[in-house]
């Protein structure tokens, strides 16, 4: 675990005293050898394919450009192609999930933390639900906010930030974000919300990593999580 600056939530005992806990969702909740985002990727690709009426090649380099300029590949295809989200979602998300494992150290340690857990994910309240059972969690948390919610605004916009505290009536000094993507943390800190980076050891997730916006550094979630939590 590694401490960066000062912030409210400054020692285990500060952290049980959170109010409120944010946690995304994939890469973060379970761990990133699961590696399920190279099956969510290769259905977006064809999905693109498909919908567009492209080469799988030139669907992919599409859905990395509107990633880069929208925020998320979807954002783009309803912007310019006038997308049905669901008709999407329901598609990139139909994977399996077996690679995750239930976890009893997490769902533990969720059960001992008091406060509220919420989701806050760019993916949508059934693939969250599906690896939230997966993982044997799902009683643990009190929210999902999705995509949906965020009115299809994906993270790290701001402006969804501000939307999820108040939709939550969510205290953000008294608030524990913790996140794989590095730059989506950077306006959780903005708030004043203590702020947990999961490196999963991507250049993807370290992209816009600022240690001055990064309060607690894991690897592994469930453990550092337990050890919050008090073994």
């Amino acid at each position: 675990m590694a401490l960066n600056g000062k912030h409210p939530l400054q020692t285990n005992a500060d952290l049980r005293a959170a109010t409120v806990w944010v946690f995304d969702l994939d890469n973060t909740l379970y761990h990133h050898s699961a590696n399920l985002f190279a099956a969510i990727d290769l259905r977006m690709k064809r999905f693109i394919a498909d919908f567009l009426g492209l080469s799988e090649d030139a669907a992919f380099k599409i859905q990395k450009q509107y990633f880069r300029e929208f925020g998320t590949s979807l954002r783009g295809l309803m912007t310019l192609h006038g997308l049905d989200p669901k008709r999407f979602l329901d598609y990139v998300h139909n994977i399996d999930l077996s690679a995750i494992a239930p976890d009893p150290r997490l769902d533990s340690a969720l059960d001992r933390l008091p406060g509220r857990k919420i989701v806050f994910t760019n993916a949508d309240r059934p693939h969250a639900e599906r690896v939230m059972d997966r993982l044997g969690v799902a009683r643990r948390f009190d929210a999902v906010f999705d995509i949906f919610q965020a009115d299809f605004t994906p993270k790290p916009d701001p402006a969804v930030y501000d939307r999820l505290v108040a939709d939550l009536a969510i205290d953000s000094a008294r608030c524990v974000m913790v996140e794989d993507m590095a730059k989506n943390l950077t306006p959780a800190h903005a708030l004043g919300m203590t702020t947990v980076w999961v490196d999963t050891g991507s250049d993807f997730g370290r992209h816009g990593h600022n240690p001055g916006h990064v309060h607690y550094t894991t690897d592994n979630l469930s453990e550092w999580l337990a050890g919050v939590a008090g073994r």
